[in-house]
This record gives C-alpha cells, sequence and structure tokens, in this order.
C-alpha cells in the first residue's frame, strides 16, 4: 500500500525535480568551461571580497543545519542529524577563514594567523563536508530497516552542535596555533605551492566523488537529489582549484561564486519544500473542513432517515404493547387476545431491527464481502496507514504480534476502520501527555482458536466512572468528539461473533481487548457503520 510522504527527506524526487537539478548541474559546468581557459587571468584584489561572500554563506549554511536539524526531531534520524552537523561545521570554519585572511582584517590576519592559516582552513572544510555526506548517505540505509524507538531526539541534536563546534575549533586551532605543524600551501599572501595544493585538492575531489556515488547509489529522496547537485557543485570547486597557483585571479573568484551557488542550492530547495508542503497542509486542512461537514450531513441523514422510518414501528409497538395490558387489566383478563397483541409488539420490534440495518447498509461506506485473512496483516497495514501521526507527534510504536494466530473470515474492511478509530483515539490520548509516548498493539492466539488484538498505549486514560460508559452512543471524553465511533465499533466487532472492552493498561493509559472468532459471525454479515 502506498505510504503518504511528509518531506523531502522521504519523497522522491518527481520529473520536474529531476530535470531542474539536471539543468543546475549543466549551468555549473558550463561555468567551469568558462573559467578552466582563463583561469589565470589576474584581476583587481578586492580584500573586502571574503568575508562578504563568507558571511553570506555562513547564513546559508546555518539556516540549511537549523531546516535539517527541525526534520531530524520530527523523522528521529541519526542521519539527518549527521548532515545538519556537517553544515554547522563548514559554516563555523567560513569565520576563521575570513577573520585569518590577508588584508581583510589585518595585514597578515587575525587569531595569530601565518601565511597558510587561511588555507588549512578552507582544506579542512573541503574535507569535513563531503566526509558528513558520505555518513549521512551509511546511516540513512542503517535507519531504514530499524524499526521506530523511543528516543530524545533533543539529546542527540545537541550532541550533533556540540560535536560540529569542538571539531571547528579543533581545525581551526590546528590552523593556527598548529600552523608549523602543516605542510605550506603558499608562498606569501598571494603566491601558491601548486604541487601540495594539487595534492590536497586531489583529496577533496575523492572524498566528494564517494559521497557522490553513495547518494547516487541509495534510494534517493529530494534531499538526496539536491545534495546531489550541491555535491557536483563542490566537485567542480575542487577542479576550478586544482589548477590554481594565485590568488584574485578569474579562477580565484569563480571558485569563490561556485561555492556560493553549491551552498545556496540545499537553501533554495529547502525553503521551496517548506512552501510547498505549507501549500499541501493548507489543502488537507480544507478537505478535513470539507469531510467533517460532510459527516454532519451524513449524521443528520442517519437521524432523519432513523426518525422517518422507525416511527411506524414503534407506534405500533406502543400501540400493541398498550392493548396486550389493556386485555390483562380486565375483570376477565382475554389471554389469547393479550398474547396476540403481544406477538403483533415482537413482530413490530423485528420490523424495527430490520429498518435499522437497512439503513446502517445505506450509510455503509464499505463493502459487505468477507475474506480470510492474518490479522498479524491487518495490523501491519493499518500502522502504516497512520506511520507519519507517529512519527509527527513522537510516538514509539511497538509490534508484539504472535505469528500463531490463525486466520479469520470478516470483513477486512470494516476490521481495519475499527483498528484506525482505536489507534488515532491512542496517539490522541498519548499525545496529551508529556511522559514517555508509546503505543504497543499485541495479538495473541485466543480460546476455541480465535484470535485476541489489543491497543495499548501510555496516554491519559480512562477513568473508573467513564470505563463503564465509553461504549455508549453519543458519550466522549473528547472536546470535539462525536461519541460514536468507539459505539459503532463495538458493533461492528460484535456483528462478527466478537467483543470489544476496555481496561486500564498495565502502568499507565487504557487497553483496548478486541476478542475474534476464527470463523464467520453466524448473526449478521451485513457492513456496519464507518467508526470516526
Amino acid at each position: 500500500m502506498a505510504r503518504d510522504h511528509l518531506g523531502l527527506f522521504d519523497a522522491p524526487p518527481d520529473r520536474r525535480e529531476i530535470r531542474l537539478g539536471i539543468a543546475i548541474v549543466g549551468l555549473l559546468f558550463a561555468a567551469v568551461l568558462i573559467i578552466m581557459p582563463l583561469r589565470d587571468v589576474r584581476l583587481i584584489a578586492i580584500i573586502p571580497f571574503v568575508p562578504v561572500i563568507n558571511a553570506v554563506m555562513l547564513v546559508g549554511e546555518l539556516t540549511v543545519a537549523t531546516l535539517l536539524y527541525a526534520q531530524a526531531s520530527i523523522f528521529r534520524s541519526r542521519a539527518l542529524t549527521v548532515l545538519a552537523s556537517g553544515y554547522v561545521f563548514a559554516a563555523l570554519l567560513l569565520i576563521p577563514h575570513a577573520l585569518t585572511f590577508p588584508g581583510a582584517f589585518s595585514e597578515t590576519g587575525l587569531l595569530g594567523a601565518g601565511v597558510n592559516t587561511t588555507g588549512w582552513t578552507a582544506a579542512f572544510r573541503r574535507f569535513g563536508f563531503p566526509i558528513a555526506v558520505i555518513l549521512y548517505a551509511c546511516l540513512k540505509w542503517a535507519d531504514s530497516g530499524a524499526p521506530p524507538q523511543a528516543e530524545r531526539p533533543p539529546a542527540r541534536v545537541f550532541a550533533g552542535v556540540a560535536g560540529a563546534v569542538g571539531l571547528a575549533a579543533l581545525g581551526t586551532l590546528l590552523a593556527t596555533s598548529g600552523h608549523d605543524l602543516l605542510p605550506p600551501l603558499f608562498l606569501n599572501n598571494r603566491e601558491a605551492i601548486l604541487a601540495n595544493l594539487m595534492i590536497l585538492n586531489s583529496v577533496a575531489i575523492i572524498l566528494t566523488l564517494a559521497a557522490i556515488a553513495l547518494l547516487y547509489w541509495r534510494d534517493k529522496s529530494v534531499l538526496d537529489m539536491w545534495l546531489l547537485v550541491a555535491m557536483s557543485g563542490w566537485l567542480f570547486q575542487s577542479v576550478v582549484n586544482l589548477p590554481l597557483n594565485a590568488r584574485f585571479t578569474l579562477g580565484w573568484y569563480g571558485l569563490f561564486g561556485m561555492m556560493m551557488a553549491s551552498s545556496f542550492i540545499i537553501v533554495l530547495a529547502l525553503i521551496a519544500e517548506s512552501n510547498r508542503l505549507y501549500a499541501r497542509l493548507a489543502l488537507a486542512t480544507a478537505a478535513r473542513k470539507r469531510e467533517r461537514e460532510a459527516r454532519l450531513l451524513s449524521l443528520d441523514a442517519v437521524a432523519a432517515a432513523l426518525a422517518h422510518e422507525i416511527s411506524q414501528p414503534l407506534a405500533a409497538i406502543k400501540l400493541s404493547a398498550a392493548a396486550g395490558l389493556e386485555w390483562l387489566n380486565r375483570e376477565r383478563p382475554e389471554t389469547e387476545k393479550a398474547i396476540q397483541s403481544l406477538n403483533e409488539a415482537l413482530n413490530a420490534g423485528h420490523r424495527t431491527f430490520e429498518v435499522i440495518k437497512s439503513i446502517r447498509a445505506t450509510f455503509s461506506q464499505g463493502s459487505g464481502a468477507l475474506s480470510k485473512f492474518n490479522p498479524n496483516d491487518l495490523v501491519r497495514e493499518t500502522v502504516l496507514l497512520l506511520d507519519k501521526e507517529f512519527v509527527v507527534q513522537r510516538i514509539s510504536l511497538r509490534l508484539a504480534l504472535d505469528e500463531a494466530v490463525p486466520t479469520i473470515l470478516a470483513n477486512r474492511v470494516q476490521l481495519q476502520r475499527v483498528l484506525i478509530n482505536l489507534l488515532t483515539n491512542a496517539i490522541e490520548s498519548v499525545s496529551a501527555t508529556r511522559r514517555t509516548r508509546s503505543i504497543e498493539v499485541r495479538s495473541v492466539p485466543s480460546n476455541s482458536r480465535g484470535v485476541l488484538l489489543e491497543v495499548n498505549d501510555s496516554g491519559v486514560g480512562i477513568g473508573s466512572d467513564e470505563i463503564g460508559q465509553i461504549f455508549d452512543p453519543f458519550f466522549t471524553t473528547k472536546p470535539a468528539g462525536t461519541g460514536l465511533g468507539l459505539s459503532l465499533s463495538r458493533t461492528i466487532i460484535e456483528e462478527h461473533g466478537g467483543r470489544l472492552w476496555a481496561s486500564a493498561g498495565h502502568d499507565q493509559g487504557a487497553t483496548f481487548h478486541i476478542q475474534l472468532p476464527p470463523s464467520a459471525p453466524s448473526s449478521s454479515s451485513s457492513p456496519a457503520s464507518t467508526p470516526r
């Protein structure tokens, strides 16, 4: 069954996005072809150029890191946390790169900079970010097969930020205080040592190619595709920088332009995706409002149909019962006529039930067909439908499904609606608490080869004075509830020959139990109304 996607981290790219990405890579490649033949042309030395460009990239990359950390908290993703930390590391190194650039803030640069400090700061940045992308690709693949776990995303984000800050500080310290320990990259403030720069750029190219290969090899999301475009820009940076032997040349200025383009590709992609998700949210909210109004109209229609159709048999029941009492209350009771009147009342009662069944079938949205299936498969299919609700509400889901449970013959659509109703109630209950959020769905074989399904949550629970009423029609503990969901759910289960009841959770919260027979119910096979 198709799954919904929340955003660019798990949604695959569409053709329009792929074509746009290829076009951007083509433009970057064309820029490289233009720059390379003219790379050694010397231009005016614009000293403030580096601090200005670095400041712009700093804001952009920290913005990306913030948005990625937010998505990492939602998805509980180690991969996104590492990628966001890579952006923090790369952004923070822009600060010492600007401060130590010769002539920007002092003749030789601040922080006790040497001739090679700025070059090594740029080298650490050019090595560090591709490594972060490689770790992101590997962790994303590892996380894809792991089940949801109860975690503390803020702690992981804090660890990622702290690690990025620590590594950036270490790189800065090594490039400044440890300046003499590193191989020289420049002869002076303008002339480079080409052999050493080529070695460093070759290492950067290898790391970037490895990151591109891993991103391309794995199943690609929208974020992966834009990372591929950005890493292509990083690759072109190293290609342009490979033969450069001086600053303030056309190739040197082109290198910084390529750096800024690579930096802002992900920024623009994230902003565009956020706008798209906002539009989807607005449309979904409007659709939900229309659905609610339609549901209210359906309830009005059901109420009107019930009032119209059962008024006559109810009147007949009342008259027949009154006539029976009249025959029995006489001085000489006429029992035969009283029995006849009571039989007429009983027949009218049967007609009332048939009318209710007919109206229920009329307003049912599901099929009445019965089929054989494994209840564990139904549970897995249902939790997939609600997967995003668990992620957004940060709820840990645990499935404890006994593979020994027998197959059942039932209406699959109706039972799935019951499970959706119970799980939705559990999500709302758990979301209202501040303690650990968890929901567990269990299945075990029951008596007489039946099946017992249990939905246990760590939510607010059910009061002892409410547990006997929660299945009553129109009784609800939710401000916006209709009070019909649990009542109709119990009706569906009972029509399948089973039972639905609730109890207090093991430690906290509540547990709902569904007991189903292994075969089709004998009483009725007509579809019941949809629980909502």
